[in-house]
């Protein structure tokens, strides 16, 4: 099954936590410092917050899939739309995944990726400072 994602580069986590839990009607799954994370099933969404202290707003797109050949028909159809990058296994935004991106002809950023694991209690992710556009 594939899940949209969405992620937005925020000035307030804390306050973007308050605003997106009522929306949603709960609390996100994962909260860092200046992280958030909700799953939702309906609609089926992957929603981050990033916080940023320059830019708000759209961070990326994307979708995430639990099945590798489905990974591997979403990276055949960003080959063929135009560029991609695959970067392959990394952790990052407290997960374990396989990923790609693209750029849509607007260079809105699109991640396309599968979670392999889910590492909730990890307390500090040093990749965050080398993944500018993770989560």
């Amino acid at each position: 099954m594939k899940t949209v994602h969405v992620s937005l580069s925020v000035k307030d986590v804390e306050e973007s936590i308050t605003y997106y839990g009522s929306l949603f009607g709960r609390e996100p799954d994962v909260i860092k410092p200046g992280f958030a994370k909700w799953w939702l099933d309906d609609p089926r969404l992957n929603f981050a917050l990033n916080e940023s202290d320059s830019t708000t707003g759209l961070h990326h797109l994307g979708i995430e899939t639990d099945d590798d050949d489905d990974l591997e028909t979403l990276y055949a159809n960003a080959k063929q739309a135009g560029i991609f990058a695959e970067e392959g296994a990394t952790t990052c935004c407290y997960a374990k995944s396989e990923k790609g991106w693209t750029h849509d002809p607007q260079d809105i950023p699109w991640e396309l990726f599968l979670t392999r694991e889910r590492i909730h209690d990890q307390v500090e992710e040093t990749s965050l400072e080398t993944h500018t556009r993770c989560c």
